[in-house]
């Protein structure tokens, strides 16, 4: 079996890997830039219903901690 290996084709191959590379560092990127997004929507939705909400006045239940959910 002849083991001989063009430089061309070489060279195409190891283009063709760091061509694969880069499209892969861009797209973990992107996933990261979106997972940052989500997390701060997350934080911004949680924060505004999560506000200052007052005890309850009386009865057995939510006099002491605030147990709504």
């Amino acid at each position: 079996m002849d083991m001989d290996v063009s430089p061309a084709l070489l060279a195409d191959r190891v283009l063709q890997t760091r061509q694969g590379q880069t499209v892969q560092e861009v797209q973990i990127n992107v996933l990261k830039k979106a997972m940052d997004m989500q997390e701060l929507a997350s934080a911004a939705l949680l924060n505004a219903v999560a506000g200052d909400l007052p005890l309850a006045s009386g009865g057995a239940v939510g006099t002491q901690v605030n147990t709504l959910a």
